[in-house]
């Protein structure tokens, strides 16, 4: 019986992502190790609570052998190919590896359960009778064939695999199509483990035009345009603006035979330290609609932790728009931080404008500087009640955006390229990244296409 229940694996995993505790904090607790409880929310973040419940299912070879390729041509660690597999430890998949290295592709086939049947042992001369020429030249030169044909099978399977990330049967029938000038129909569909009724379904298609071709180049430019932050949604609505109309479900479809996915959702700053100074009534109530600019303005702080350094953000977003108006990046969360973006969001107000900007009950927002600066301007102060993040959900959901495809999606040589791509990314979002609130324009082209001509 294992020594973690469900339960306590599914507390220690709740717990950490509730900023509670760290990795460490909670495996000296439950008495685990740091990476075991790494494994665990990995798993239920890729499968859910279906990661841990165990099915006790033998590995077939042909999962093994999808999963060991899929870590091939995908560059996934051992632990983020184990999640997405629902396999509970890493360390199993490294030991189909090794045995595939050392032994073989036959060396992968589970073992029969049980204890050995106790038939009579045969002598070596009834041996021969029943397998006569087992020994053979032309025996050994069958296995030989053999051995090469499985191993061409799998190199090509690999090949044609490496864009969909999954081996289908339409790649199995187009890797059999390309060998069976080579070897026999009949033995390529053995190793490649579908039925001759399959292959030659698929056999009559592969000479027929892909009618999706262009489309699937176009789904491809648009992709990495955005560098996997679209899902199949948005890329179904960017492809109308090429001229294609397909269903979402088509686009989607497409996609995933592509092996194209959305790659998109650390650590939110907590900037409330009592009450320092006044506290503002919410005047906001969950309102996020404006009609015009310079009508309601959202803020908040988050905070970014790379190479051993902090980095804070604090923003000023537009309800009308989503459009960030303006922001200021620091290494420590001090009060200049909210006063210089203040007084950049300040340069966007005209006089007829007034403003309501809300933000959380955080000690920047309760200081006599910036209210006084707000009072200034003519800007009504508003505050979320204390613990309550719904209040603020719109700015809550540009820092998930932000870093989900962002922070998770890219990798960075320095703290100083992190700033780089930050800035890049907020100037992404207001001039490039549609919105279907904004009939699929970006925030920019919203205010210049819509509103300056209302």
């Amino acid at each position: 019986m294992s020594k973690y229940t469900m339960e306590i694996k599914l507390d220690a995993v709740k717990r950490y992502l509730s900023g509670a505790d760290s990795y460490k904090d909670i495996a000296e607790s439950i008495g685990s190790t740091k990476s075991q409880v790494i494994n665990w929310v990995k798993l239920f973040e890729a499968q859910g609570i279906k990661g841990f419940e165990k099915d006790y299912t033998a590995y077939s070879i042909q999962f093994k052998l999808d999963v060991l390729n899929f870590m091939n041509e995908t560059g996934a660690s051992l632990r983020e190919t184990a999640s997405k597999f629902n396999i509970s430890s890493p360390s199993t998949i490294y030991h189909w590896e090794q045995i595939l290295k050392k032994q073989g592709l036959d060396a992968l086939e589970p073992r029969k359960k049980g204890r050995p049947s106790m038939k009579k042992e045969t002598n070596k001369n009834e041996l021969n009778k029943l397998a006569p020429g087992e020994d053979s030249v032309e025996a050994l030169q069958a296995k030989i064939k053999r051995l090469e044909m499985e191993n061409a099978y799998f190199k090509k399977v690999e090949c044609f695999s490496s864009d969909a990330g999954k081996i289908t049967n339409k790649i199995k029938a187009q890797v059999i199509f390309e060998l069976k000038d080579q070897y026999e129909v009949v033995d390529l569909v053995e190793v490649a483990g579908i039925p001759r009724s399959t292959y030659y379904y698929w056999e009559k298609r592969l000479d027929q035009a892909d009618k999706y071709g262009q489309v699937k180049e176009t789904i491809k430019i648009i992709y990495h345009e955005h560098k996997g932050r679209y899902g199949y949604r948005r890329v179904a609505k960017e492809l109308r603006k090429h001229g294609y109309s397909h269903d979402p479900k088509t686009i989607n479809r497409l996609m995933n035979e592509m092996g194209l996915k959305c790659m998109v959702r650390m650590k939110k700053y907590r900037s409330y330290k009592g009450n320092v100074g006044k506290i503002a009534p919410n005047v906001l109530q969950r309102d996020f609609n404006a009609d015009k600019m310079n009508q309601k303005w959202v803020t908040d702080v988050t905070e970014f932790h790379l190479f051993g350094e902090k980095r804070y953000l604090s923003p000023v977003l537009d309800l009308c728009n989503g459009e960030i108006i303006a922001y200021k990046v620091m290494n420590r969360p001090v009060y200049q931080l909210v006063s210089d973006m203040l007084d950049e969001a300040i340069k966007r107000i005209q006089p007829e404008d007034k403003v309501i900007l809300h933000s959380d009950q955080g000690w920047h927002y309760q200081m006599k500087k910036y209210q006084k600066t707000l009072q200034e301007h003519q800007i009504t102060q508003s505050m979320s009640r204390k613990g309550n993040c719904l209040d603020n959900a719109v700015m809550e959901n540009f820092f998930g955006l932000l870093k989900s495809e962002l922070l998770y999606l890219q990798e960075f040589e320095s703290m100083a390229h992190f700033e780089k791509e930050l800035e890049e990314y907020i100037r992404y979002y207001n001039y490039k990244r549609m919105k279907a609130k904004l009939k699929d324009l970006s925030p920019v082209e919203y205010r210049t296409q819509v509103l300056e001509v209302a």
